[in-house]
C-alpha cells in the first residue's frame, strides 16, 4: 500500500454515492485512535439521557491522508467563519482559537 496519492486519470474521476450514504449520518461525538501506521475515526451519535451510544461510521486513514484531511477541514472552518462569524465553543460565548 502506497502513501502516494494516485496519479489523476486522463479523464475526470466519476464518484458514485449510494442513496443511503448520500443521506448522511448525524453525529455529535467523535473518537480518534491511532497506531504507528493508521488513524481510526469513530463517529458516534449520543442520545440525551441514554447510557449507550452507537458508532454510526468508522473511517480508517493513514497518517498522511489524515494530515491532508485536517488541512482541508481547517480551510473549510476558516472560510465558514469568514462568511458567518466565529464558531463559539466555550461556555462564556467567546470564540476559541
Amino acid at each position: 500500500m502506497s502513501d502516494t496519492p494516485p496519479k489523476p486519470p486522463d479523464v475526470p474521476l466519476q464518484i458514485q454515492i449510494d442513496d443511503d450514504v448520500a443521506n448522511g449520518q448525524y453525529v455529535n461525538m467523535a473518537l480518534v485512535n491511532h497506531t504507528e501506521t493508521e488513524f481510526t475515526l469513530d463517529f458516534i451519535y449520543v442520545q440525551p439521557h441514554q447510557p449507550r451510544a452507537k458508532v454510526r461510521s468508522r473511517v480508517i486513514l493513514n497518517p498522511k491522508h489524515l494530515k491532508r484531511l485536517m488541512a482541508v477541514l481547517q480551510d473549510g472552518v476558516t472560510r465558514y467563519e469568514e462568511r458567518f462569524g466565529p464558531i463559539v465553543l466555550s461556555d462564556d460565548g467567546r470564540p476559541m482559537h
